[in-house]
């Protein structure tokens, strides 16, 4: 069964990907390959204006396994997520999150590495990869550079979720709307009056432009950030008890080591 779906519009110039793993679309290995697979695939689209990216059913996404957390999977699947970051930042299309529901972990790092945050009224956004005992290397680097540091050390050090209201008032969403038919009008509204007219080519060139410092940050930090997260904290007690946990679903026993 394919996780995600691929929907064309606005005469193919936009390129829906859907995150649809009947469940909470959890960003496995299986749905990453298959984004990877479509990402290389851009790559040779030189008329694709936009890629959007959204969850099927209420939320976009739990975020990434938690089972493929445990020590002995985790430097595949962290390759694996960052190399999706690397992609986008070397496409250089632009890209729109359309957030409804929950929108944790790495799906929210997914949505960080967007051009545009769009939510409804519903969006939950947060980073609880403390909580578990690990922490988000992409969100580490991109939420600073969102909505300061400041704001940034409060949501990776807490493990907390905000609301879409906050989220606006943070500066990480771009637009709230009311609910998910509205979201969907107003990101179509904003598309045909602020992509289409756009040169594709020029688009790129803009994204670049605009992120030279935010992709500078992200290629020298994040293989820094993986390694200490595959090096060392996963050669930690807690590190293992927090997934550990997690997946037996009772509270953690931490030995602060």
């Amino acid at each position: 069964m394919e996780k995600i779906r691929i929907d064309y519009s606005h005469d193919r110039a936009v390129a829906k990907i859907i995150l649809d793993d009947g469940k909470g679309n959890v960003l496995d290995q299986i749905m990453m390959e298959e984004i990877q697979v479509r990402l290389d695939q851009f790559a040779r689209n030189d008329s694709l204006k936009l890629v959007t990216f959204e969850g099927a059913g209420k939320h976009f996404s739990f975020g990434a396994s938690v089972e493929e957390h445990q020590k002995e999977y985790a430097a595949a699947m962290l390759q694996g997520f960052h190399r999706l970051f690397f992609s986008l930042r070397d496409l250089a299309i632009p890209t729109l999150a359309k957030i409804s529901g929950q929108c944790l972990g790495g799906g929210l790092e997914l949505a960080l590495m967007c051009n545009q945050m769009f939510a409804d009224k519903t969006a939950r956004l947060g980073q609880p990869e403390i909580v578990l005992g690990v922490f988000p290397p992409p969100a580490s680097i991109l939420l600073p550079e969102k909505i300061g540091l400041s704001r940034a050390e409060d949501l990776l050090l807490t493990g907390r979720s905000i609301d879409a209201e906050t989220g606006l008032a943070y500066g990480l969403l771009n637009r709230v709307f009311e609910n998910r038919p509205a979201l969907d009008t107003g990101t179509d509204a904003w598309i045909e009056q602020y992509i289409l007219p756009k040169s594709a080519s020029s688009l790129r060139f803009a994204v670049r432009a605009a992120r030279v410092k935010f992709n500078h940050f992200l290629g020298d930090f994040l293989p820094q950030l993986e390694s200490m997260y595959i090096d060392q904290l996963m050669n930690t007690a807690d590190a293992n008890e927090g997934i550990a946990a997690f997946i037996e679903k009772r509270k953690p026993a931490w030995s602060n080591n």
